[in-house]
């Protein structure tokens, strides 16, 4: 008897430290997803343009594809890529995270140059002049898979950056945490804002009481302006992630100059209003950084336009 309950004993103790693990694994995937905010809002922000013009029935699943698309490159791609940085080749961590902090800028400020007039709206894609709506599906869901594929990437370095140094299976686990969490998230709410004018347009024409319909309507006449809202706030959520990225990885490198400036002037603003001085430090490094990465991506705006897009763009579309 003392026996089964000495083994009872570890297994409740196995169960405990299992349990442990677990929670640190989500604790730790939900602190690195939230520092990869800026790339899943662009995402989320970005992909209901590839279910325009296609009837409601073909939306979701369209969405499912893309998202299983997405799934599939982080874990399948992504993960062993970042494991093995991690793990072999850690000093390749900040140049990468400042590639994605460039990419994030110049996404960030083509928008506003496009928003201001000072850049042509780029052109309507080849597929889109196609009449066959199989062929056309299925070149946006390839188009979109290809263009997360770079989010994804930014997300996944973002996070294994975010992540503290640990054992090798419990870096895997929290990798795969934030994968799986981002995509739902990013997809999941993909799907709510897509289905949104549907479900709309239901209630106004079909709905009992007058609130239902007054409801539906109201629905229908916001989903543009929350659409333009969502763009608006995925653009400045770039620029400010992109910059602040580029500070914190110049200064792990070495050049601590940047990033002590704008620390530095953000507490002296932050004491000079007096109040809130946390919440007033961090508004203000956040207004600093994102500054930072509109200027650096108005530079590469040339270089991205006449040099990295049409590379991209040769690049084959099949990506999962």
């Amino acid at each position: 008897m003392s026996g089964l309950l000495a083994l009872l004993d570890d297994v409740a103790a196995i169960a405990k430290v299992a349990a442990a693990s677990v929670d640190d694994v989500i604790g730790q995937a939900a602190k690195a997803g939230a520092k990869a905010a800026g790339a899943a809002i662009d995402d989320a922000a970005v992909t209901p343009k590839y279910v325009h013009g296609f009837s409601a029935d073909r939306e979701l699943p369209i969405i499912w594809r893309i998202a299983r698309g997405s799934i599939f490159n982080k874990l399948v791609f992504l993960l062993p890529a970042g494991l093995a940085l991690s793990n072999f080749a850690p000093w390749a961590i900040p140049p990468l995270l400042m590639m994605g902090g460039a990419y994030l800028c110049f996404e960030g400020a083509e928008k506003v140059a496009h928003s201001l007039g000072w850049l042509e709206a780029h052109p309507a894609e080849a597929d889109a002049e196609s009449d066959d709506p199989a062929h056309l599906e299925e070149e946006r869901a390839k188009g979109a898979i290809k263009t997360d594929f770079i989010l994804s990437a930014e997300i996944m370095t973002i996070a294994l950056a975010a992540i503290p140094k640990t054992t090798f299976w419990m870096e895997a686990f929290t990798l795969a945490a934030v994968a799986v969490m981002i995509t739902v998230a990013v997809y999941g709410s993909v799907a709510l804002i897509v289905k949104a004018d549907d479900v709309g347009l239901h209630m106004a024409n079909t709905g009992r009481l007058g609130l239902t319909r007054r409801l539906g309507e109201g629905i229908v006449k916001a989903m543009p302006g929350f659409l333009w809202a969502l763009t608006a706030i995925g653009t400045a959520a770039m620029l400010w992630v992109g910059g602040s990225i580029i500070l914190h990885a110049l200064h792990e490198m070495g050049v601590h100059l940047p990033y002590e400036s704008v620390k530095q002037a953000a507490s002296a603003m932050a004491s000079g209003l007096g109040g809130p001085i946390g919440a007033l430090k961090w508004l203000f490094t956040a207004l600093m950084d994102g500054i930072l990465g509109l200027a650096l991506g108005l530079i590469l705006i040339p270089i991205g336009l006449k040099l990295v897009t049409p590379l991209w763009q040769g690049l084959p579309r099949k990506l999962s």
